[in-house]
């Protein structure tokens, strides 16, 4: 039996996968076979009187999320890796793991596993009729395994008896969550490498380029624009690690039964003559058909996979968002230091034909905004009461969706925002004139200490800075004009180049990047 992929993507070459059979869904019917001589899919069951009596457009309209109100994910890869077709595809994909699982160790016939699992690929259910029988059972796994298994016994009513076998609708959903999230985790990991890329070709290229550190939202002291980029690059790499923890361990099935004992699993292996062992060859080989990971214990009311996987992607937004927040500022009118990548329509006002708005940052930021609410939610669900929860592990699905989602479109939208970023080194560089040598008091102060003191030179300092800001003069001009200083004059003067005051700045660069062939 060929392994099931490690993730919910694309059909291997030469088959149709059940997302993509699942993607060609069409409502249920009752009709004649479809002229592909596949058969009309049954209903799940009936839909609730009140959907039934609402207008067919009405209805359908209700189940679409097209993402208008959330453009920063919309046709993004990762929005498509986590639709309600994405969700079925994976809890078919687990049921057909978990009997190849049973059946390497002979506990049900390979036979039916290899119906279960072609099954699996050609089932056609439609995820609307899924969610509405869902009102009745409050999960959609009881109304999948009850159409699943019809489908299965379609193809060989022996085979039928198999479907779910000692499994628990907990289980199958978990383990169909931990392959949404490792596939929607691979396609975030993959846009946080171009992101990280990209800007570390920024860095590099304005490694020595001029440009101002702004602290508490006013200029500092002068840096380099490649420093600046540098650590945006930084917060990614630092996200990427994340991710990479968590795609190396961190996603494991879920298999316990119906409390947490893998009773049902047991009462079903009538052949096993040592329950304990038979428990742990099941876990590894239902993981090894998923190519997720071994968990210690079932894991129905510890949700750690869940928090951890709400702490990876808060992280992750917050980098990007930090990323994105930066390239709002420094784009402002005022600033003009870089530009966003323009295409025609990008970024265009309905009022305003002069304006291109930072339309990419302004994408990313609304994730940073959003996840950490949704993050906080999936916390809150490690209060899961019992062996298993009524409400706390129901009240995690579109949470976690929602934040996949949105991290994949930040993601995705970062790559884009840093391959275009456009930059102007002279716009940078007259903007460290802006406080008119202000900038370079810290160091003024730090060469006339040994000379003044401390504190003198500090006073000496400040209210130079101060009469500089008040009367509009040059702090060149005030130090010249301050007779105490009339003997350092030849000390102060070359101190005042802002070029010559970046600190580390391009060490850091250096320390901060990867070889040139890994960036």
């Amino acid at each position: 039996m060929a392994p099931l992929a490690p993730d919910p993507g694309p059909p291997p070459p030469g088959g149709e996968g059940p997302a993509a059979a699942a993607g060609r869904a069409e409502p249920a019917t009752g009709t004649p076979p479809r002229p592909d001589g596949t058969p009309a899919p049954a209903p799940a069951a009936p839909p609730p009187a009140e959907e039934a009596a609402r207008p067919a457009g009405e209805a359908a309209e209700a189940a679409e999320d097209t993402g208008l109100l959330a453009p920063v994910r919309a046709g993004v890869p990762a929005e498509a890796a986590v639709t309600d077709q994405a969700w079925l595809h994976a809890m078919l994909a687990a049921e057909a793991a978990l009997a190849r699982a049973q059946a390497r160790l002979g506990t049900i016939p390979e036979r039916a596993a290899d119906t279960i699992t072609r099954a699996a690929a050609a089932t056609r259910i439609e995820p609307r009729l899924l969610a509405l029988a869902s009102r009745e059972t409050a999960n959609p796994v009881v109304p999948l395994v009850k159409e699943f298994t019809r489908e299965v016994a379609a193809l060989d009513a022996t085979a039928a008896e198999y479907v779910h076998r000692g499994s628990t609708s907990q289980d199958i959903l978990d383990t169909a969550t931990m392959l949404v999230t490792a596939h929607a985790l691979r396609l975030i990991r993959g846009d946080l490498h171009r992101t990280a890329q990209a800007l570390a070709r920024l860095a590099r290229t304005h490694r020595d380029t001029l440009a101002t550190a702004r602290t508490l939202a006013l200029h500092a002291l002068p840096t380099t624009f490649g420093l600046k980029a540098a650590s945006w690059r930084q917060l990614i790499q630092d996200a990427l690690t994340r991710t990479d923890r968590l795609l190396d361990g961190g996603l494991p099935v879920s298999l316990g039964g119906a409390a947490g004992t893998l009773a049902g699993y047991l009462e079903h292996a009538t052949t096993v003559t040592d329950p304990a062992s038979y428990t742990e060859d099941l876990t590894l080989a239902f993981a090894t058909e998923t190519g997720l990971a071994t968990p210690d214990l079932p894991w129905h009311s510890l949700r750690t996979p869940i928090a951890d996987t709400a702490a990876v992607l808060a992280f992750t937004a917050g980098a990007l968002g930090k990323f994105a927040i930066d390239v709002q500022t420094l784009t402002r009118t005022e600033i003009g230091e870089v530009t966003e990548p323009t295409r025609p329509g990008r970024g265009s006002s309905s009022a305003m034909p002069h304006k291109r708005n930072p339309v990419l940052s302004t994408l990313i930021r609304s994730t940073a905004l959003q996840v950490p609410a949704l993050a906080a939610t999936l916390f809150h669900c490690l209060l899961s009461e019992d062996e298993r929860s009524a409400g706390a592990w129901h009240a995690e699905w579109q949470p976690l969706r929602e934040a996949l989602r949105l991290v994949g479109g930040a993601a995705h939208t970062a790559a884009a925002l840093a391959e275009g970023l456009r930059t102007d080194p002279e716009r940078m560089r007259r903007n460290t004139g802006l406080t008119q040598g202000r900038m370079l008091a810290e160091r003024v102060a730090a060469a006339l200490t040994p000379h003044l003191g401390r504190a003198r030179a500090g006073a000496l300092l400040s209210q130079a800075a101060d009469e500089a800001a008040r009367t509009g003069r040059t702090l060149a001009e005030i130090l010249a004009a301050t007779g105490e200083l009339a003997p350092h004059h030849g000390l102060v003067g070359p101190l005042l180049d802002p070029a010559h005051y970046t600190g580390a700045a391009a060490p850091l660069v250096d320390r901060a990047l990867p070889p040139r062939a890994d960036s």
